[in-house]
This record gives structure tokens, C-alpha cells and sequence, in this order.
């Protein structure tokens, strides 16, 4: 495995398996499904896995150095954390925790862009650029709007 490989696999892995269960929890719901179910299985499919692949490939190809063990480990923690709290705090209906894992969400995003940090778009990352940030920039503008829906509560 290479190391730019080896640098993106604790996203691709946790990713994969946040899109099958989010696949499973559809399975489950769909005899009965509840505005909440038919979130949860949205926010694991695109959030815990879409966007974590997207974050984590990202990363491996456009960091001018591969990341440190210790800030992919901190990465994957902090956006998974803070998933399952998300998660957790909404299905429960307790909305300060769900705001306690929006807050997780944002240092990960924090640490991701530290990742990155330093480097220098060519022709061959430009476009692995462009779409890296505009993740970022989705995720960011999608957490407090997240946060409010959250209040708020199923219509």
C-alpha cells in the first residue's frame, strides 16, 4: 500500500462502512419510515460516508506532505465523533448535544484543512483542489444550517 494510500484508507474504510449502514438502516425503516429514520439514513449515507471519502481522498492528494499518523487518527476521530454525536443528539431529540457534535464536525474540518495547508495546486491537483474546498465550504455552510433544522424539528 502506498503511503498516499495508507494516508486516505481510515477515511475510505470508515466511510464505506457509514454508506452500508446507512443502506442497512433504510432496509430497516422502509416497512415504516419516520422523518427522523429517513434523515439518519441520509446523514450517514452523505455526511458520515460520501463526504468522508471526499475528505480523506482529498487530503492524501493534495497534502504537500503526507499527514502524520496522529493527525489522520485525530481527523478521523474528530469527524466520526462528532458524526455519532450528531447523529445521537437528533434521533434522542436533545438538541445541545446535537450543537456539541456540529462543533466536533467543525475541528475536524479544522484539522482536514490543516492537512492540506501548504499546497500548491498544479494542473494534475487542481481540480482534486476546487473540489476539496468547495466540500469544505458545503460541509461548513451545512453544519448551523443543520444546527437550526435541528431545532426546529421534522415538519
Amino acid at each position: 500500500m502506498t503511503p498516499r494510500i495508507a494516508a486516505a484508507a481510515p477515511f475510505a474504510v470508515l466511510g464505506l462502512g457509514c454508506a452500508i449502514a446507512g443502506g442497512l438502516a433504510s432496509a430497516v425503516i422502509a416497512p415504516q419510515p419516520t422523518p427522523h429514520g429517513a434523515w439518519a439514513v441520509a446523514y450517514l449515507v452523505l455526511v458520515g460516508g460520501i463526504a468522508q471519502l471526499g475528505l480523506g481522498v482529498g487530503q492524501a492528494l493534495l497534502a504537500p506532505a503526507l499527514p502524520s499518523r496522529r493527525l489522520v487518527a485525530a481527523q478521523v476521530a474528530a469527524w466520526n465523533l462528532g458524526n455519532a454525536v450528531v447523529l445521537g443528539g437528533t434521533l434522542s431529540g436533545v438538541t445541545p448535544v446535537v450543537d456539541v457534535g456540529g462543533a466536533v464536525l467543525v475541528v475536524g474540518l479544522a484539522l482536514l484543512v490543516l492537512g492540506v495547508r501548504g499546497s500548491s495546486p498544479d494542473g494534475r491537483t487542481r481540480w482534486v483542489r476546487h473540489g476539496f474546498q468547495a466540500l469544505v465550504v458545503l460541509l461548513l455552510v451545512s453544519i448551523p444550517v443543520g444546527l437550526v433544522l435541528a431545532r426546529i424539528g421534522p415538519t
